[in-house]
């Protein structure tokens, strides 16, 4: 078997690794129900299977790999599903249930797949994930580092993100041209955030449309002109602002 450069496939090599990735889990008892995102030949998968604590599912869009998995491993019968995790609908295949997400994510859809975690949410209180580092390093910057962006706000309002390792290139086959971390975001359970969530994402694309800007100059379509200019919070730029502070704007602006 063979990585396919149109999936993003990069198989881990070192068994030690996928057993820590998979041990990173700390909501799968409670959930009873693990969903693996691009499993490949299995070297995640089959720590996750040892595990009777929980029922492991996965995901995998390569037919070559799906057929692989099917040879290796046929307790899977029944919960392999053949079909990309961006075309997933959870309450097709798992009802209502609660499941936790983990995997060496494939890098070309990476962000893609966190803000498919992020629209089902209210069943995933947990994910576990490997991915290019840069990607990683967005996912959990504070406000005011150079990281710090869109995926980092809208992520960190209804997760709390946490970095845990780090992993060379060279564990992979073949080797990414980029270091890869591995990270874990639990969900706020009981969070409601204080105002219209659709607002909330639009003004934040927004603001860091343009960052090196004021918030003066970019949120022009949400607030009036004699706020932004007598308010002093708007020579701020985006990227000192925590969610907290997105959701208040949010909550005041004006209707468009």
């Amino acid at each position: 078997m063979h990585a396919k450069k149109s999936y993003g496939q990069h198989f881990l090599k070192h068994d030690s690794i996928a057993q820590r990735i998979a041990e990173s889990l700390e909501r799968a008892e409670e959930t009873g129900l693990v969903l693996e995102v691009g499993p490949g030949m299995g070297m995640l998968t089959k720590h996750l299977l040892n595990n009777t604590n929980y029922e492991t599912w996965a995901v995998e869009a390569d037919k070559d790999m799906v057929a692989y998995l099917e040879q290796h491993y046929p307790i899977l019968h029944g919960r392999l599903l053949d079909m990309d995790f961006l075309n997933f609908r959870p309450n097709r295949f798992l009802g209502d249930r609660q499941f936790c997400l983990i995997g060496n994510f494939p890098y070309n859809i990476s962000t893609q797949i966190l803000f498919k975690m992020l629209d089902h949410r209210e069943q995933i209180p947990e994910m576990v994930g490997m991915f290019q580092k840069e990607v990683a390093d967005r996912v959990v910057a504070p406000p005011g580092s150079k990281t710090y962006g869109i995926t980092s706000v809208i992520l960190q309002a209804f997760y709390n993100c946490k970095h845990l390792f780090n992993v060379e290139p060279g564990s992979f086959n073949p080797p990414p041209k980029v270091m890869s971390a591995v990270i874990r975001l639990q969900r706020k359970d009981g969070f409601v955030l204080p105002c219209d969530e659709q607002r909330f994402r639009t003004m934040i694309k927004t603001a860091f449309n343009q960052r090196r800007k004021m918030l003066r100059n970019t949120l022009k379509p949400f607030f009036s002109q004699d706020e932004l200019m007598s308010d002093p919070y708007f020579e701020q730029r985006p990227e000192v602002l925590g969610w907290e502070a997105f959701a208040e704007l949010a909550a005041r602006s004006k209707p468009t």
